[in-house]
């Protein structure tokens, strides 16, 4: 089953909320400072799109997670690059991703968090939505059957017999053999 636009949006904003909702609550839950807005709206942004091109059709649990650490990782990326904090609170000082196990451990927990989250919420999804395309062709409407042809009804009229040819037996057959 294919998910056309209206639902791929819906989707995707549930799916980019949810994710960097929680990535910035994890990032200050692990000591980071908390990321401005308009980095969070970035991230956001980056996400929906990631989502957007993820969302055409039901995707399992290790898939959603994998895009998940994915996502986590750039997120903590982008709220750890925001401002002098950057190399003196996580320690990135152009290692990349040095981060203090706290940091770490938020991140992945959000991700387990996220990953379940949006895997029982896909679930649910597409079982309703599987259980509301069986009932609407339970009830679309069946064409109605064809009619049967119409049998010409034959009228015939009884001719009585005249009163000298009522006692009368005609007895004609195949003639005789000779």
């Amino acid at each position: 089953m294919h998910a056309h636009l209206p639902l791929r949006l819906a989707r995707t904003a549930a799916f980019a909320a949810v994710c960097v909702t929680l990535a910035a609550f994890a990032h200050v839950l692990g000591g980071g400072s908390a990321p401005a807005p308009w980095i969070a709206g970035l991230g956001l942004a980056g996400v929906a799109g990631l989502g957007l091109a993820l969302c055409g059709r039901e995707r399992s649990t290790p898939t959603i997670n994998l895009v998940l650490v994915g996502a986590q990782l750039g997120l903590h990326e982008l709220f750890a690059g925001d401002g002098g904090t950057y190399v003196s609170v996580h320690g990135h000082g152009g290692q990349g991703l040095g981060v203090s196990a706290g940091m770490l451990l938020t991140h992945l927990t959000a991700t387990l968090i996220t990953g379940l989250w949006l895997a029982r919420g896909e679930a649910a999804l597409w079982s309703l939505l599987r259980r509301a395309g069986r009932r609407l062709m339970l009830l679309r409407p069946v064409a109605a059957p064809a009619a049967p042809p119409i049998v010409p009804i034959v009228r015939t009229r009884v001719v009585p017999l005249q009163p000298d040819f009522r006692h009368s037996v005609a007895r004609r057959g195949p003639p005789l053999p000779a």
